[in-house]
């Protein structure tokens, strides 16, 4: 811990050594502003003939592609500004009596284009602004901000797009003053701001609106949206565990190590299948990359990362306002709270949301409804920015779910939401994370420290169907978390770096876990399961020519695991005892984890890339093994294989994405269950997957959107003998991964405020089981939105599985031969009512 410790306080000793910024030089001269609107001016400056001495070479010293800073400390002085008309649409021209200006890094806010212009002095200071220089610009205006200059370009419906060039003593920026479809967002997916047609690999990115559009507030409603993704709850009623697939990898052996996705809430790793049934309010975006992400992010992932990120603090006061009502006494509140404590220095958001609804599962022998929901969720951010290069925040999310039944039925029953239970069960999942997160952002270098930790605790009560099988648990885990980041600046064009080191230490305490089994007994286990695991990590991107650019990352990873697990059995009505001695084991693991590719602009409107990278699973121990030669598992390493195209056309109006993958995975950690249809064993076997996905995203009409993706997979288990039953399971689907993964939404809003949107997401066949004797053939899920929105408020009526299908969300071989299924949820509907004050 010590090297985490001594790196946080590095960064801090940075930040109170920075030097204080230089005085700005007064020097004045004088602009024409009557004419430099519009007006062509002749440049005499580019008749001159050049001389050696002043032509300037590119820089490929070591210092220089490691920093890309300028190495001369002299700024440069803007003596000139021209607006120039073209054919599509305007060129502003920063001219300098010597010397050349530094390039600018840009951002959009709203319709306004930012560029900021380093090491850079506007004489005279009085700042430069022409309104309506030409149709589709409302302004421009450059302005001095300490030692930058800044530009600022509004366009009138959208930010305009811009070209920016360098030539003789001048900076120019070339506009197309047509409007822009606002469909591409920059992102932060790989650790720096890109937009999100330019990062080589499989994204989806769900912005603000969209989020609030589409009602996504948890990991499955994300999935809906994402090509190849699935995210399920094993039952109705109370979720205790939920079930995903990424790409044809699931996450249904519970007792391995490490998840195969890493699920990021505000750079908060989270993981085990019981505790991410989790509620989200006052979301940002939602970044889903596909495919092995380990040379950029501190925790490892061996299929893909989900990334949610949250509104952050500002300093602008606001104040929001949800609430919706609906069927089975559906209820929902929502609200954030946003204001600046001291001005430009610290400020505060606070966010929370209630969800419930009764049970709609009636218990036959009570002649009561069950499977009742409650979901509380509250997060916190305190923002401090103690000068321009710094930003401190202090992190807070918890969440608290109180569940009535998991409720179980038979594989077709007449009704499924009818059961017996002679006792009814409950699920409640209780979180809370906390994580202090400081990042730098200077000329020469970034730096980031994410400090966390975050603790969950799951208890449930499972009885079965007819006074079958009753399952109870109760865990819970502790996990630490140390983060720290190094790369290059944002001015970085030509070389990009990036370099990080990661620690985590993970506590996870069973101190309940009992099976019953009418004919067999009952059976109970308990113990404690940890592991710690070390990681560095980096990633270098490299353009040795203007459209190529290679990319090769690596990390190192090591962990240490340790399990001490009793196991008891009983009779019926009878004491525990032990049913084997007592195991206290240890196991290490360590890899080398490589990722390397390349991406190709071929045109202003089409990229192609590739990617090869290593996808990694450390050992561990199953604490639910009751034999020796059981308890370690090995590790699963995956090699994964990407290429694709990304295409923008029509000024972003129409945005089309295509990637292909195959996944060739070694020693696949797969839940193996035994002869009674029971698990407890994790064996190693081989995986193949193969699969394309497609995303489109259109504006064919103004306040008309678009939304399709389509995903197919072909996922099959390879050399897989289970050893429990003897059964060749080689060929077989693997379970949980639908073989078809679609999407559609088509919305509308127009000038008078009203608001109407229909969705729907279908699945291909899935299977359930290791034999694939489980299954649910392919089903569609539609849901649709209407309402009237204003300036500050809007009222909707909704409704979710319009058409009420019926749908398995997990099955099991068990009890055997009858097999166990969850059901989803049946057709719900409702007002809803959302104001910002």
């Amino acid at each position: 811990m010590k090297f985490w410790y001594a790196g946080i306080l590095g960064i801090f000793y940075l930040a109170l050594s920075q030097p204080a910024l230089a005085a700005e030089k007064q020097t004045k001269i004088d602009i024409d502003k009557d004419k430099a609107s519009v007006e062509e001016k002749t440049d005499k400056s580019t008749s001159n003939i050049l001389q050696l001495g002043e032509i300037q070479f590119p820089k490929t010293s070591a210092s220089y592609l490691l920093t890309q800073e300028n190495t001369t400390p002299a700024i440069v002085q803007i003596s000139g500004v021209r607006l120039r008309k073209t054919e599509t649409g305007l060129e502003v021209v920063l001219e300098t009596p010597q010397g050349d200006l530094l390039s600018p890094t840009t951002r959009i806010e709203g319709n306004t284009l930012i560029a900021d212009i380093p090491n850079a002095v506007l004489i005279p200071d009085g700042g430069f602004r022409e309104n309506n220089p030409v149709e589709g610009i409302a302004s421009v205006t450059v302005t001095q901000l300490d030692d930058k200059v800044q530009v600022q370009i509004t366009g009138v419906e959208n930010a305009p797009t811009v070209n920016i060039a360098s030539g003789y003593r001048k900076l120019i920026f070339s506009l197309d003053a047509a409007p822009r479809a606002d469909i591409e967002l920059t992102v932060t997916a790989q650790k720096r701001p890109e937009e999100e047609q330019e990062i080589p690999l499989s994204l989806t990115v769900i912005r603000q609106q969209e989020i609030e559009d589409a009602r996504i507030d948890s990991f499955q409603d994300i999935a809906e949206y994402t090509p190849n993704f699935s995210f399920a709850p094993t039952s109705g009623g109370g979720t205790e565990f939920s079930n995903y697939s990424l790409r044809g990898i699931n996450n249904a052996n519970f007792l391995t190590a490490q998840d195969s996705v890493a699920f990021y809430i505000d750079d908060v790793p989270v993981d085990y299948n019981g505790f991410l049934d989790l509620a989200f309010t006052d979301l940002e975006r939602i970044e889903v990359l596909s495919g092995p992400q380990s040379t950029l992010y501190g925790k490892n992932s061996s299929a893909g990362v989900v990334n949610v990120i949250s509104r952050q603090a500002t300093f602008e006061p606001e104040v929001t306002l949800g609430f919706a009502y609906g069927r089975f006494n559906q209820r929902e509140v929502q609200f954030s709270i946003n204001d600046g404590l001291v001005e430009d220095k610290l400020a505060l958001r606070i966010a929370g949301a209630y969800r419930g609804q009764d049970g709609f599962i009636e218990n036959l022998a009570t002649g009561e409804k069950i499977g009742e929901r409650a979901r509380f969720a509250g997060r916190g951010q305190l923002l401090w920015t103690p000068n321009l290069d710094w930003t401190v925040s202090f992190n807070s999310y918890n969440s608290f779910t109180d569940d009535g039944n998991p409720t179980y039925n038979t594989l077709n029953p007449e009704d499924p939401f009818e059961v017996n239970l002679e006792t009814e069960g409950f699920n409640k999942l209780s979180t809370n994370t906390q994580a202090v997160k400081v990042g730098y952002n200077g000329e020469g270098f970034r730096a980031t420290s994410i400090t966390a930790r975050r603790y969950s605790r799951q208890e449930n009560v499972v009885p079965g169907n007819g006074g079958g099988l009753q399952i109870i648990d109760d865990v819970n885990s502790t996990t630490w978390t140390q983060e720290l980041r190094f790369q290059s600046p944002e001015t970085a064009e030509r070389l990009q770096w990036l370099l990080g080191g990661y620690y985590e230490s993970r506590d996870f305490t069973v101190d309940d876990a009992q099976s019953e089994f009418p004919g067999f007994g009952r059976f109970r286990r308990f113990g404690d399961d940890s592991r710690t695991t070390y990681a560095v990590f980096g990633q270098v991107d490299y353009k040795p020519i203007e459209p190529l650019t290679v990319f090769a990352g690596l990390r190192y990873e090591t962990s240490d695991a340790s399990s001490r697990s009793t196991s008891e059995s009983a009779p019926f009505g009878g004491a525990f005892t032990p049913s084997r001695p007592e195991f206290d084991e240890e196991v290490s693991n360590d890899e080398l984890i490589p990722r390397f590719g390349l991406k190709y602009q071929l045109n202003s409107n089409l990229l192609a890339y590739t990617t090869i990278a290593k996808g990694y699973r450390p050992g561990g121990l199953n604490y639910r093994a009751d034999t020796e030669d059981t308890l370690i598992f090995g590790e699963e390493k995956t090699w994964s294989y990407e290429a694709g195209l990304k295409s923008s056309w029509l000024n972003n109006r129409l945005i089309a994405n295509l990637s292909v993958f195959h996944n060739d995975v070694n020693d696949y950690q797969v839940l193996q269950f035994d002869e009674s249809g029971f698990f407890g064993s994790v064996s190693n076997i081989d995986l193949r997957a193969t699969g394309v996905e497609f995303e489109l995203k259109a504006k064919p009409a103004k306040g008309l959107d678009l939304i399709a993706s389509v995903g197919y997979v072909d996922s099959e288990y390879k050399n897989y003998l289970n050893s429990d039953t003897g059964v060749d399971l080689s060929d077989n689907q693997v379970p949980f991964v639908p073989q078809f993964t679609y999407n559609l939404a088509a919305q509308y809003r127009s000038q008078g405020g009203l608001y109407a949107r229909a969705g729907l997401t279908g699945y291909g066949i899935t299977y359930f089981d290791d034999e694939n004797q489980i299954k649910q053939e392919p089903y569609v899920l539609v849901n649709a939105r209407i309402g009237y929105e204003a300036d500050k408020y809007g009222i909707y009526l909704y409704a979710n599985n319009l058409f009420d299908t019926r749908y398995i969300t997990s099955g099991f071989l068990f009890p055997v031969p009858d097999g166990t299924a969850g059901f989803g949820d049946p057709v719900t509907y409702g007002v809803q009512f959302k104001a910002t004050l």
